[in-house]
């Protein structure tokens, strides 16, 4: 319900933001992905300070403030007029969701048992995404009333459904480390950010989460400037991969809890993932309903990838994380997935839309090669976690 509450929040604002930045702030689309891109910078170098702080302070409790930060600000956009209190608003906001989100991540390794983890995620994620449905509907509605002054309550709705949010994880029950938060001295050195393995580890899984740009922007950018197929495709495309990811993400994150079981959720993505690149590449030469099912197929493909990436991800953090620093281990891997594919958006639509064929097959050697990194990497991260304990009591 917390989850389904949340996405309703978020969809609502998300829904309607472009129009709100434009219309209502006053400011250019390359401003607004100027200001995105600044605050995703500076939040970068917060995730584990803030890990560290939910570790300390125990990780519902920094998941409710993060979450009623994030409310009140939500409150604020009204007040908001021009691009530097934009970014202003957009760095603070960015930083408190990282918060919020270091310790709902911590929060959901701590409170459930180890076989229940990878699941418990799974059913959430599913929640979410029914959640976000729901939300675009209500700023549909809001949009479809053209309207400034509506536009203007818009943010205001989320904020007041991100607070009912709030309280709802203020209600939750404690977590262990809740009810025992790391002392400071069992903090001290930046353990997470010293496992390569990890880091390496959750890079890699950041390639394959790269899957999100070939969902949202490489294919119907290819679908539109490469393909003879309509722009109405793209309708549904989306719906077709909300309605897959809500019916079918419990089913692909089933049996995944272990290391070798998050390996081979993370190989089936990877193959999914490939396996859409050449279905996708051959649409530049197809023509009329053969072009609408290979796009259609790819599309499915890629959210296969999404699902099974997903539910690896869960089973590395919920694997491969110390217990006395989940929420650190949270921030390492919001650092090491960030690094994995921050570059991707460039590069695979510049791949993809410039190079054609042989762009499409970079892509798809690009996710081979990081998936074959994930063994050794995973290994490495186990071998730290063994010998931390000796260090320790050095």
């Amino acid at each position: 319900m917390q989850s389904v509450l949340f996405a309703v929040g978020e969809g609502v604002f998300l829904t309607g933001s472009a129009v709100f930045f434009t219309q209502i702030v006053g400011l250019s689309a390359a401003q607004v992905g100027l200001g995105l891109t600044v605050a995703g910078v500076v939040s970068f170098f917060f995730a584990v300070p803030l890990g560290k702080v939910a570790d300390r302070i125990g990780p519902k409790r920094m998941w409710c403030l993060g979450s009623v930060g994030g409310a009140l600000l939500y409150l604020v956009w009204p007040l908001i007029n021009g691009f530097p209190s934009f970014v202003g608003m957009m760095i603070v906001l960015e930083v408190v969701n990282t918060a919020g989100w270091s310790g709902r991540g911590a929060y959901t390794i701590d409170v459930f048992p180890r076989e229940e983890r990878v699941q418990s995620q799974a059913f959430m994620r599913a929640a979410l995404n029914v959640g976000f449905t729901f939300g675009a509907l209500i700023g549909g509605l809001a949009l479809a009333l053209n309207s400034d002054d509506v536009i203007r309550v818009v943010p205001l709705l989320t904020g007041g459904i991100l607070l009912v949010n709030a309280w709802f994880i203020s209600r939750l029950p404690d977590a262990v480390h809740d009810k025992a938060p790391a002392e400071p001295e069992q903090l001290v050195s930046p353990a997470a950010l010293r496992n390569r393995g990890f880091l390496g580890l959750m890079a890699c899984d950041g390639v394959l989460a790269s899957n999100q740009v070939l969902l949202n922007v490489v294919i119907p950018l290819w679908l539109v400037e490469e393909t003879d197929a309509p722009r109405v495709l793209l309708a549904w495309l989306f719906a077709t991969n909300t309605v897959m990811a809500v019916l079918l993400q419990v089913s692909a994150a089933r049996g995944v809890n272990s290391v070798a079981s998050s390996l081979r959720a993370a190989r089936i993505s990877a193959s999914f993932f490939v396996l859409s690149c050449f279905i996708v590449l051959v649409t530049h030469d197809t023509l009329g309903w053969v072009t609408i099912a290979l796009v259609w197929l790819g599309h499915v493909t890629v959210t296969g990838a999404e699902l099974f990436q997903s539910a690896a991800h869960w089973g590395f953090l919920s694997e491969l994380s110390d217990p006395t620093r989940l929420g650190e281990y949270q921030g390492a891997a919001h650092i090491g997935g960030t690094a994995g594919g921050v570059w991707a958006p460039a590069v695979y639509t510049f791949l993809a839309m410039e190079w054609g064929t042989p762009g499409w097959l970079m892509i798809a050697a690009i996710v081979v090669v990081a998936t074959l990194g994930m063994g050794p990497a995973s290994r490495s991260a186990q071998r730290y976690l063994a010998a931390e304990p000796a260090r320790a009591t050095a």
